[in-house]
């Protein structure tokens, strides 16, 4: 069960209207790098979740404060395309709207969603949920989280770039803060239960008598021409403790060419191939 409040969890303000600046704002809402990703993420990952039930719990609170994100990104589209004054672009084009969509507003603000946000990126394609990363694996889950939130962190960060703005500037910083919040909370969910070395390699409950442990820990430079990049993974202990970098420069292939054969007489194949 959820339950909403009818105020915005931060306050949104557009000081000047801009019809461009909601089209971009359109990544944040329904990009692979939006909220409505991290949301659906965090929402199908506490779906998931066994073991402790305070990750569970801590999942879905997060999931609906991202739910709180799209709602008030999708107001501040709202407000940008509301009685936008734009310069005008063609002197046949006097109506602003049209000003805006030669601009290059979304045509789709007006003609399917009646100036207001849509769950699309910027580029105007609906998210589909296939970057939506669930795995019942709370190893990898917060690796992936930790990941969502950083591209998420970037983008926040590239839009506040993006304008001048003073109420966008706003709230795009308090997007920003709360991304630095969550890389640190999943983090934290990582060292909680021993760290990186304890939770490496994911999953670290798979024996390592199923693992061909021969090949485990070294790099293998596949370049004809350039040296092996000397670095943290080609030398030293492994980071979870079980083993040791080394690194192999051009290594000889250990399988066979591939070879299927003719082909079946019943798989419609040319003459020459069976």
């Amino acid at each position: 069960m959820f339950h909403h409040s009818s105020k915005l969890q931060y306050k949104v303000r557009v000081d000047r209207p801009d019809p461009l600046f909601a089209k971009y704002l359109q990544q944040a809402i329904g990009g692979i790098e939006g909220e409505i990703r991290v949301a659906m993420q965090y929402f199908f990952q506490a779906m998931g979740a066994r073991g402790d039930p305070k990750y569970r719990d801590m999942l879905m609170m997060t999931a609906t404060e991202e739910l709180s994100h799209i709602e008030f990104l999708g107001h501040a589209v709202a407000l940008n395309l509301e009685g936008a004054t734009v310069s005008e672009q063609d002197e046949a084009a006097q109506d602003p709207v049209v000003n805006a969509i030669l601009g290059g507003m979304n045509p789709r603000h007006i003609l399917s969603s009646g100036l207001s946000a849509m769950p699309v990126n910027a580029n105007g394609v609906p998210f589909d949920m296939s970057h939506v990363y669930a795995t019942g694996n709370i190893g990898a889950d917060m690796m992936a989280n930790v990941t969502a939130e950083a591209g998420g962190r970037v983008l926040a960060s590239r839009l506040y770039h993006m304008t001048d703005d003073a109420g966008m500037k706003d709230m795009l910083s308090f997007l920003i803060a709360r991304d630095t919040m969550h890389q640190q909370q999943w983090l934290a969910v990582i060292e909680e239960l021993g760290g990186m070395e304890k939770q490496l390699p994911v999953p670290n409950s798979t024996p390592q008598d199923n693992e061909a442990t021969e090949h485990s820990y070294y790099f293998l430079n596949t370049s004809l021409d350039e040296p092996t990049p000397e670095g943290r993974w080609t030398s030293g202990a492994s980071l979870d403790g079980r083993g040791k970098f080394s690194a192999r420069d051009k290594p000889e292939p250990l399988g066979q060419k591939p070879d299927l054969g003719k082909a079946r007489p019943d798989t419609a194949a040319q003459s020459e191939q069976m």
